[in-house]
């Protein structure tokens, strides 16, 4: 596979040059880019395996640059690094795509982890893909792809591979912080709200294929019943 590719994005040279020098340690290659422009037009001509971005930038910031990624199909996993703890600007980034939301300050030892996590459910490993038919759905891990009824249901990649994960458990309750450990790769303490905003996701997309099956058991986790 070879290093991953991290392009960090922020304003603030002394922020950019810390970033670069802990992911370095780490054992990635990167490059920097001083606002969600200059990112932009990097990506043009390069490729990333991992966007670390701040959100508060002139020019664009890390929402326009998330917006403008998205837009384009460009489906590079993003991080968002932000002073904001407005659950608000958190909904945002996740809705527009974002892997993971920092805030600032963080440990550059958390957002390394944080940062590997993704690698870990991003980057293929060259393990054989997977084929599910249950009930009514058919999913195929080779092809990205899931049918509901014969009829295709758009999922981004993170509602992929969640989803993904809860059909092979069907039935089962999975608790919260086995889904940011599993899917997330997040096995280290952490208050993220990610799991109950791609749950919710995925909620309104079944419900308006008229799948009631996803469930949420109070104090307990995430319930995956096909038949509902």
């Amino acid at each position: 596979m070879g290093k991953a590719k991290i392009l960090i994005v922020d304003d603030e040279a002394g922020v950019r040059d810390l970033l670069n020098d802990a992911l370095q340690i780490s054992g990635y290659d990167t490059a920097v880019a001083e606002d969600g422009l200059a990112a932009v037009n990097w990506l043009r001509v390069n490729r990333a395996d991992l966007v670390v971005s701040d959100v508060n930038m002139p020019k664009l910031d890390g929402f326009g640059l998330l917006e403008q990624m998205r837009k384009k199909g460009d489906e590079t996993p993003v991080i968002l690094l932000t002073a904001r703890g407005d659950k608000q600007d958190i909904n945002r980034g996740l809705r527009t795509g974002a892997d993971d939301y920092v805030s600032k300050p963080f440990g550059l030892e958390e957002l390394v982890l944080r940062v590997a996590a993704v690698l870990r459910r991003t980057r293929p490993d060259g393990q054989g893909s997977t084929d599910i038919e249950l009930g009514d759905f058919w999913l195929s891990e080779d092809q990205h792809r899931l049918t509901y009824k014969g009829e295709d249901v758009d999922l981004s990649p993170t509602e992929f591979r969640l989803f993904q994960y809860l059909l092979e458990r069907e039935g089962k309750v999975v608790s919260k912080n086995t889904l940011l450990a599993d899917v997330w790769g997040m096995d280290f303490t952490t208050n993220t709200n990610v799991v109950d905003t791609y749950v919710s996701y995925l909620r309104k997309k079944f419900t308006a294929i008229g799948f009631e099956g996803l469930v949420t058991v109070r104090g307990v986790g995430i319930q995956l019943v096909i038949g509902r």
